[in-house]
């Protein structure tokens, strides 16, 4: 059967030629069973009518989709690591296998994997994923969504077969290949890799690239004047997402220059973790021992990950005009995170300082006191509408403290902004839609133990039924 009409195939990373991607051949895995499949991010682009053997020879064979890529391509990158630049890096354990256009807006969006086996920078690595981090994967994207936080959709995870040996999982451990949506490929780092070859030819494509298929409005008469809109806008996007995180809670662990792109979503979950308290020393990877990407440093990362980005195009633009576009990502930062803050507490925004009054007292009772960061905002939706029932729950004890006082007395003024979903079932029922690390484990349990999926298909619909509610229902909404 083939694609429905709203496929629309459109190939456009090979215009750029050669010296940005490699061909590559794509594992072949022992079995192929499907553990997940995304209709509603399908039918986006053309793909929900596929049948199931279709959908694996696309996404566990990698045969080509029509009039696609007619090969995968892993992409070349570079990257700080940690701070440290690492010129070997590119992509490892998966390529580029198609892009499309997005139904709902026009957008070139990007077909990619994980796990799809090794390429010329693997370094080493068996170029695999095993099945706990696809689902781990498969969690991420879907809360973080539902939180409105612009992300990767993971399309397909496939189980494969295979049995891997990780030192950060019990061994052997099961193998999976993962499929995602984003809306580009393009990393920092991509741009980094041309910079550090002095190759300013592709850095002026790559520009050229980025302005014709996702920033338009970029353009300008001269390339010194769009390179420095194509970077205000870069920064603008990932000052937003920045904010995002940080109302949502959310840690990456791993903010390298290769794991951020230039269109803003985030993507690549491995050891990520949910806020339980408000905490900005908190720290995901157990490798970051020294908290290099703890919570708190999240936008100060991102900032100096953009920085790296800005000298790349040092020889297309001016170092001032550059450096000014760089410091729209404060003020974009601090008016995203008011914004989404409100948003998460179910507050109509004043559009005074009264809003900045709120979101203060806010954080510093949540960093005071220690409640449980998705408990307060659950609890408070509406603001002072849900009293009855927050100081009727479980966290009682923490509002009836002194230093809430200061809270309730900075968001008198705020109206809810949706009081109709104040009486919807979920604010009724125990509690909030929580993904913290605990929560996580006894999900892949019941999968490790006897292949049990049922837990993770619960909370799967529970994330999306959350996700409705709040307007934020991918088969009706755009992709942020």
């Amino acid at each position: 059967m083939p694609p429905s009409a709203r496929y629309r195939p459109d190939p456009r990373y090979l215009a750029l030629g050669d010296g940005f991607a490699d061909v590559v051949e794509p594992a072949r895995f022992p079995v192929h069973v499907l553990r997940h499949r995304d209709d509603r991010w399908a039918a986006r682009i053309g793909l929900d009518s596929l049948t199931d053997a279709e959908w694996e020879a696309h996404f566990a064979r990698f045969e080509p989709l029509p009039d696609n890529l007619p090969e995968p391509l892993a992409l070349r990158y570079h990257g700080h690591q940690f701070g440290s630049y690492n010129p070997a890096l590119g992509d490892g354990r998966g390529f580029l296998f198609a892009q499309l256009r997005d139904a709902g807006d026009d957008r070139l969006l990007d077909l990619g994997t994980k796990g799809s086996g090794a390429t010329p920078y693997a370094r080493g690595g068996d170029g695999r994923l095993t099945l706990k981090g696809g689902v781990r994967e498969i969690l991420a994207a879907e809360l973080l969504a539902a939180r409105g936080v612009d992300t990767c959709k993971i399309v397909s995870v496939f189980e494969t077969g295979e049995r891997l040996w990780r030192g950060d999982e019990p061994s052997p451990t099961r193998s999976c290949v993962l499929v995602r949506l984003s809306h580009s490929n393009l990393r920092i780092g991509t741009f980094q890799r041309h910079a550090y070859h002095r190759d300013v030819a592709r850095l002026g494509a790559l520009v050229d690239y980025a302005v014709e298929h996702h920033f338009p409005a970029a353009r300008r008469g001269d390339k010194a004047a769009t390179t420095a809109a194509l970077l205000r806008l870069v920064v603008e996007r990932a000052a937003v997402t920045a904010a995002a995180w940080t109302v949502a809670g959310f840690v990456h662990a791993v903010l390298n220059t290769d794991n951020l792109n230039i269109t803003g979503e985030s993507f690549d979950y491995g050891p990520w973790r949910f806020l339980p308290t408000y905490d900005l020393g908190f720290t995901a990877a157990y490798f970051d021992e020294t908290g290099f990407y703890a919570f708190g440093r999240q936008p100060s990362a991102v900032l100096w990950n953009l920085g790296r980005l800005a000298e790349t195009l040092l020889p297309l633009a001016g170092r001032d005009v550059l450096e000014d576009s760089l410091g729209a990502f404060e003020p974009t930062f601090h008016a995203a995170v008011r914004r989404a803050f409100l948003d998460r507490l179910g507050l109509a925004a004043r559009g005074d300082a009264a809003d900045d009054v709120v979101m203060d007292a806010c954080y510093a009772f949540l960093a005071a006191r220690r409640v449980e960061l998705d408990r307060f905002y659950f609890d408070w939706y509406g603001g002072e509408a849900s009293a009855a029932r927050a100081l009727a729950g479980p966290a009682a004890a923490h509002y009836a403290h002194p230093e809430f006082t200061e809270v309730r007395r900075a968001w008198a003024e705020h109206l809810p902004a949706a009081p109709e979903r104040l009486t919807h079932a979920y604010y009724g029922g125990p509690g909030p839609c929580s993904l913290l690390i605990d929560e996580v484990e006894a999900l892949w349990a019941p999968i490790a133990e006897r292949d049990d999926w049922a837990p993770l298909a619960a909370k799967l619909a529970q994330i999306r039924e959350v996700a409705a509610l709040h307007g934020r229902d991918p088969s009706i909404n755009d992709m942020p």
